[in-house]
């Protein structure tokens, strides 16, 4: 069962303006990789469902995350149906996020008030998210639609609240592109938790990387 309600991770995810995407078989890397990025200010993560056995993974990370990091909130990314939302809700995943728009796990987290995010690439996809229920739309692939994709949407809808994923850098040139076309939080994998990082076992490189782009973040807000 989630830990926390949609309305607070959604609250998270705007104050902090960034939330880590990851995955890695090995649960013990999984959990370096959080108490990092926990270390770095981060209070997000969303673990990325990509592999066998996923599940098991996650739920010795958010284990993990529940005894150890108070106030960090696990949630995982690449659901693709009801019924992979349905398991790892119950591993206590607090937020599902989808790379399409699909009704049956919006029906699912709704019933449960956990907040997801559906990858949407249109107009009318997040207006149809919105009437669902959605708070936050995951723009994705963001890398395909840009910062003027969002500038356009929140002209006549200043009320939607969107996090592009995929083509998105710790670049503050890229950041700030994005910020100021009106994003509520951005998802950053590769470009933050890197394959050399993860290969070195650079933690705290790591850590240092996370700390960076949440006080850049900072900086283009104010």
């Amino acid at each position: 069962m989630a830990k926390y309600t949609r309305l607070e991770v959604a609250g998270a995810m705007r104050d902090t303006g960034l939330v880590p995407l990851f995955y890695h078989p090995d649960a013990d890397v999984g959990i370096k990789v959080l108490k990092a990025c926990y270390a770095g200010g981060a209070r997000l993560l969303e673990f990325t469902a990509r592999g066998d056995f996923a599940f098991e993974v996650f739920s010795e990370m958010n284990r993990y995350a529940l005894e150890e990091l108070p106030g960090m909130i696990l949630g995982v990314g690449s659901i693709t149906d009801a019924a992979a939302a349905s398991l790892f809700l119950q591993m206590g995943a607090n937020f599902i996020v989808t790379p399409s728009l699909r009704e049956d796990i919006a029906i699912v987290c709704n019933r449960r008030k956990v907040l997801w995010s559906p990858g949407c690439g249109s107009l009318t996809e997040i207006n149809r998210a919105e009437e669902l229920g959605c708070e936050i739309i995951k723009l994705f692939p963001g890398s395909t639609y840009g910062p003027g994709f969002v500038k356009a949407v929140r002209g006549p809808q200043p009320w939607t609240s969107i996090m592009p994923t995929g083509g998105v850098s710790t670049d503050e040139d890229n950041l700030r592109g994005w910020f100021d076309a009106g994003v509520t939080c951005v998802g950053m994998g590769s470009k933050l938790i890197s394959k050399e990082i993860i290969q070195k076992k650079d933690f705290a490189g790591l850590e240092a990387e996370v700390r960076d782009a949440i006080s850049t973040i900072s900086r283009i807000r104010n």
